[in-house]
């Protein structure tokens, strides 16, 4: 089954050059299921690109999706025209008395900020609250993830000496997870950040499980059941050149960055990147989307309860 998405979002025509398979809403009406309710709330400037890489992969599943955008109600994006955001995204302050089976809650580049100095923060964490009443499963990815796992359980998130820049290997930690179903021992995954969430501190508080972790870059993928969350700190959407459009930003700004590890062929910038994590990206997110399908009550206005 596809994800239905509006036949003029610009991931519509995207996914449907790569062979991902989307309906319009008219399509989707015409087929008598229920479909998942899936949201992305999109805190990320570049808005568009961040669309199509979680479409693209929410949309590989086999069960018909449908994808709903979301903003902060009050915060104006700088990135993304005006038009696109009235055409395709909904502010938070309208889907209070919604029900939704799956959200995903996107990183942004405000790493060196604290918390409560956010501007939209203090939506954000009725946001969270929220999930817990009107979501059955949340991922949380990298900033997203760490403000989550700080509003549930209060473990901080540590400013690094030097970024974590490239793809890193992560040990498979829990094989019998069903979120890593079909997982190999180990895999390789993005990371972009200049913080850090600590594995002792996670090992101290009761009901975490850390599923995907690295010796260098720590954990990267924490199951937390009692609020029916995952949070990934690293970016297995990431497309082949997300890495290399960072670093050529940050060379042509002149802000100091080291060459992203284990990206480029042979780890020169003047040879392609090479991608050594999409299909472990699509695993993940297609065991999310499976274990929300087994487990989402078929009367959606039963979830919460």
């Amino acid at each position: 089954m596809p994800i239905k998405i509006p036949s003029d979002l610009p991931a519509y025509d995207v996914l449907t050059r790569e062979g991902v398979r989307v309906m319009d809403p008219d399509e989707a009406a015409r087929q008598d299921i229920r479909p998942l309710r899936i949201a992305l709330l999109n805190l990320m400037p570049k808005k568009i690109q961040t669309e199509n890489q979680f479409a693209r992969l929410i949309g590989a599943t086999p069960l018909q999706i449908d994808f709903t955008l979301l903003r902060m109600s009050d915060h104006q994006t700088r990135n993304t025209a005006a038009a696109h955001m009235e055409s395709f995204y909904r502010p938070v302050s309208e889907v209070w008395d919604e029900k939704f089976d799956g959200l995903i809650i996107t990183g942004a580049p405000i790493e060196h900020l604290d918390f409560d100095a956010v501007d939209y923060y203090a939506e954000l964490k009725r946001v969270m609250d929220w999930t817990q009443t009107n979501v059955q499963s949340t991922l949380g990815v990298c900033w997203g993830g760490m403000a989550m796992i700080n509003h549930f359980h209060g473990i901080a998130k540590h400013m690094l000496d030097a970024k974590a820049f490239g793809c890193f290997r992560h040990r498979n930690l829990v094989p019998a997870s069903p979120y890593l179903n079909g997982f190999s021992d180990d895999c390789v995954i993005p990371v972009s950040r200049w913080t850090e969430i600590r594995q002792a501190e996670v090992d101290a508080r009761a009901g975490l499980t850390t599923l995907l972790g690295s010796d260098e870059v720590g954990p990267a993928l924490i199951e937390d059941p009692a609020h029916r969350a995952l949070y990934i700190f690293n970016h297995f959407e990431y497309d082949r050149d997300t890495l290399k459009q960072e670093y050529d930003r940050d060379i042509a700004a002149g802000t100091p960055i080291n060459v992203p590890v284990n990206y480029y062929t042979n780890d020169d910038p003047a040879l392609p990147p090479v991608n050594r994590w999409r299909s472990h990206a699509h695993l993940l997110y297609g065991n999310w989307i499976q274990e929300i399908y087994q487990s989402t009550p078929y009367d959606i206005q039963k979830i919460g309860h």
